[in-house]
C-alpha cells in the first residue's frame, strides 16, 4: 500500500446490492455500518485479536508498539514496543501482526518490521499473556530491501499452520529488476514459513505490494488486495481447494491489462475478481476479510477498501465469481487496514488515528 504516497485514482466498479441480499432481509438491504471504537492512536496499521480473547483488539502502530484495546479503553503499556529498532515513515514501520494459532497456550506472536537499516524483518517473541517478554525476539526470515518502497507487511496464518506473509516487488516503480516473475527472487512473491524450522516456501508468484491479505476462517479461500501501479488496483481470489502454483500476473500484468509485454512467470495466471481505475480520488486498495460474524445477512461478504478516498466496498465470491459487488455506506479516511476479532466481527483502522467496527 502506497501509505503516505498518493497516486491518482478512480472508482470504475458498480455499487449495487444483490437481489438475493435483499430478500433474506425482507426489501432492506443489509449493510455494513461503521462506528469509533478508540481513537487518539498514532498512525495504525493492523487490527487484530487471537481466538481465546474476545474482548481485546490489538492494534500496530507504524512508529513500532503494538497497543491493547480492552472493552474500548486503550491500556496505557503497550503489549510491544519497539520503537528503537524500527525505521517508520512513508511505507516502511511496525507493519504486521499475527498470533500463533495456540497462542493460548505458547504465548507466541509474530510480526514483520523495517529495521533501521532498512531491511525487512520477520520476528516471533513471546508474552506473558499481557505483555511481550523483553529479550524473547527470535529471527525467522531477514531480508535487504533495494528501495524504501513495498514493503509489504501482511501475517497470516493459514488453515495448513505455516505463515504467510510477502516483501512486495522490492519497490521503485513497474519492477524495474523484473523480481515478481523472477524464481531467483523472493520478492514479488507470496511467501510461507513454518515457524518451528523456519523452512520457507514460494506459495505464489506475480504480486507488486500484496499489503493486505486474508484467509476465510470458514473455508480458508484466500484473498489478496494487490496495489497497482498507475492505472488498476485489485482484488484476487484463490479457493483453499487449489493445490497449483498461481501467478497473479504482475509486471505483465497490472490488473487484467497487460503491463509489459515479456513471458510469464511460473504458475497460472490469476487474473482479479474485481478491479477498480484510477484518477485523483482512488489510489491504493486495502485488502479486508470475509465477514464471518453474528449477523447472518452479512456473513460470506468480502469487504475492502481504498486508501485516498476512503471508500469501502463489498462483494460475495459465488463459484469462484464475485457477485454483489457494491460501496458501502460509510467512507473510513485513510483506511490503511481492515481486521477481526476473537468472534469474526469486522473493523476498520484510518491511517489518522481511529479504530472502527463495522458490524453490531
Amino acid at each position: 500500500m502506497r501509505i503516505l504516497l498518493a497516486v491518482l485514482g478512480v472508482l470504475a466498479v458498480a455499487s449495487c446490492a444483490s437481489a438475493a441480499n435483499e430478500a433474506a432481509t425482507g426489501g432492506q438491504t443489509a449493510a455494513f455500518r461503521s462506528r469509533a471504537v478508540v481513537s487518539g492512536l498514532s498512525q495504525p496499521v493492523f487490527v487484530g485479536a487471537p481466538s481465546s480473547e474476545p474482548r481485546r483488539l490489538y492494534v500496530v502502530e507504524q512508529e513500532g508498539r503494538i497497543v491493547v484495546v480492552d472493552r474500548g479503553r486503550r491500556r496505557s503499556e503497550p503489549f510491544l514496543d519497539i520503537v528503537a529498532l524500527v525505521q517508520s515513515g512513508g511505507e516502511q514501520g511496525l507493519l504486521g501482526l499475527a498470533f500463533h494459532p495456540q497462542y493460548a497456550k505458547n504465548r507466541r506472536f509474530y510480526v514483520q518490521y523495517t529495521d533501521r537499516g532498512g531491511s525487512t524483518r520477520l520476528v516471533e517473541f513471546r508474552s506473558n499473556g499481557t505483555r511481550a517478554i523483553p529479550g524473547s525476539g527470535r529471527l525467522l526470515f531477514s531480508s535487504e530491501d533495494p528501495y524504501g518502497n513495498h514493503n509489504g507487511g501482511m501475517l497470516a496464518f493459514a488453515p495448513n499452520g505455516r505463515l504467510f506473509f510477502t516483501m512486495g516487488d522490492g519497490g521503485a516503480g513497474g519492477d524495474p529488476e523484473n523480481r515478481s516473475q523472477n524464481p531467483r527472487s523472493l520478492f514479488g512473491k507470496l511467501l510461507s514459513i513454518n515457524v518451528a524450522t523456519k523452512g520457507l516456501k514460494i506459495e505464489a508468484f506475480g504480486l507488486r505490494n500484496a499489503w493486505r491479505f486474508s484467509f476465510d476462517r470458514a473455508n480458508g479461500d484466500l484473498y489478496i488486495g494487490d496495489v497497482g501501479q498507475n492505472a488498476i488496483e485489485e482484488i484476487s481470489y484463490t479457493p483453499a481447494a487449489s493445490s497449483r502454483l498461481e501467478n497473479y500476473g504482475w509486471d505483465v500484468y497490472e490488473g487484467r491489462s497487460t503491463f509489459e509485454d515479456k513471458p510469464l512467470g511460473p504458475g497460472k495466471l490469476v487474473q482479479p475478481i474485481a478491479q477498480y481505475a484510477q484518477d485523483g480520488e482512488h489510489c491504493s486498495v486495502t485488502g479486508g476479510y470475509v465477514y464471518r460474524g453474528s449477523r447472518a445477512a452479512l456473513r460470506g461478504r468480502y469487504i475492502y477498501g481504498d486508501y485516498c478516498s476512503g471508500f469501502v466496498w463489498s462483494l460475495k465470491v459465488v463459484r469462484g465469481t464475485a457477485t454483489g459487488l457494491r460501496r458501502e455506506p460509510f467512507k473510513v479516511d485513510r483506511v490503511s487496514s481492515f481486521g477481526e476479532d476473537a468472534a469474526g466481527e469486522l473493523y476498520a483502522v484510518s491511517h489518522g488515528g481511529t479504530i472502527y467496527r463495522l458490524t453490531p
